[in-house]
């Protein structure tokens, strides 16, 4: 029986998927979220930038207050929505909301909340331009490097601090199935046997490493 590692904790239902489609599987969560206390300047600022699901849930936690947004992500955008913020544009990647607000949103201000380990694809982007972007942490990602003995036939990556936090104490070995190309960017380090997400979900990841493995058994 060909067998995955999920670097996430998958749901029951998510667990079916694999099972029905006759795959064995492992699952842990390869890091770790936490929010943390912080402060939001008292200068108001025009919209507010979400790149993570865990930014918003940090954010809602400690204020009520509901600018207009820009986000990344799906999962982010639904999460927003539900929690009542008015969605401005989703985009898939950072690197891609911030040429969008650095080309259509000169002279205007914004306020990033992200994680301890974000790309710099924001702030890099949007340095030296009319726009202003202030940042403020709102939650911390730790790793949780753990060590298998056991070879898998595809490994299941959702982030690129899953890929960093797994191959601290393990060799890539199989085919890399991540939810999208930054992930898989990170996965390139590594191997050059990867597959991305046509949706970014956790369970297209799961239907494509199911297409894949049952195609080449």
């Amino acid at each position: 029986m060909k067998s995955v590692l999920s670097t996430k904790i998958l749901t029951t239902a998510q667990q079916h998927l694999l099972l029905n489609a006759g795959l064995g599987f492992v699952h842990y969560n390869a890091i770790e979220t936490k929010p943390i206390g912080f402060e939001i300047p008292k200068k108001p600022f025009d919209y507010y930038i979400f790149t993570s699901k865990n930014a918003v849930k940090s954010y809602v936690n400690q204020y009520a207050d509901k600018k207009p947004c820009f986000c990344v992500g799906e999962k982010t955008k639904e999460f927003l929505e539900l929690n009542g913020f008015e969605i401005i544009q989703q985009f898939k990647y950072a690197a891609d909301l911030a040429a969008y607000i650095t080309e259509h949103y000169k002279d205007t201000s914004f306020l990033f909340l992200s994680g301890n380990l974000r790309k710099e694809d924001i702030p890099r982007l949007c340095e030296n331009k009319t726009l202003e972007l202030k940042e403020v942490v709102t939650y911390e990602t730790a790793f949780n490097p753990k060590s298998f003995e056991q070879d898998f036939d595809g490994l299941l990556f959702y982030s690129p601090s899953g890929v960093q936090s797994f191959t601290k104490q393990n060799k890539v070995k199989g085919t890399c199935f991540c939810i999208g190309e930054t992930t898989a960017t990170e996965a390139k380090k590594h191997t050059n046997k990867i597959k991305i997400a046509t949706k970014q979900t956790i369970e297209n990841v799961l239907v494509q490493a199911i297409k894949h493995l049952k195609q080449n058994d």
